[in-house]
């Protein structure tokens, strides 16, 4: 099976994510999704914590079939590396055919990647495009809807119902209230 793995801080999870992962899946670029929430950040952004952030995305992914969450992150040596992870759940899932999802947000720094060549030779990246960047043939530009935005409007008070899926609107609420966690990603 084809896997497409969307690795991300997921601080916190948010409908953008649902939007790329439902897209992949509604156009045949993998069969399941699979949300791999960082662990630790290698360009070390500060995140809310792992485990907190999981139950996040394990609540979001249950809104659409073939969306699940992966924890390996989580057991992986500091700082875990995309090539890293992905190398880890290809050990771990001989059966299965990776994909690794990038955001055009992200290819600026390609250059800064542990082993990024390896990862677009052996995994088949699946470019996703985002308003606010260039476009990326073959993906539409998905909202910019970003973690840092929803962040930001929770420690104001403002509404975030139109950003984040109902089943996790008011834990993100309480979870991002000025000074209870600081993600900066």
């Amino acid at each position: 099976m084809r896997v497409a793995v969307y690795g991300g801080s997921f601080d916190p999870p948010h409908i953008g994510h649902l939007l790329v992962a439902s897209w992949i899946l509604w156009t045949g670029r993998a069969q399941q999704v699979w949300l791999v929430p960082a662990f630790d950040h290698p360009f070390q952004k500060r995140m809310a914590p792992h485990a907190r952030r999981i139950e996040l995305c394990r609540r979001v992914a249950a809104q659409v079939d073939g969306v699940d969450v992966s924890d390996i992150e989580g057991t992986l040596p500091v700082p875990s590396y995309s090539i890293d992870t992905l190398r880890a759940l290809r050990g771990m899932h001989p059966e299965h055919d990776f994909r690794f999802v990038l955001g055009a947000d992200n290819l600026d720094s390609l250059h800064q990647w542990k082993e990024w060549r390896t990862i677009d030779e052996e995994f088949e990246p699946i470019v996703v495009g985002r308003q606010g960047y260039p476009d990326v043939p073959d993906s539409p530009a998905f909202p910019g809807v970003s973690s840092t935005e929803v962040r930001r409007r929770a420690r104001r008070g403002e509404s975030i119902d139109a950003w984040v899926p109902d089943c996790i609107v008011e834990d993100v609420r309480g979870l991002y209230v000025a000074g209870s966690a600081d993600g900066e990603g």
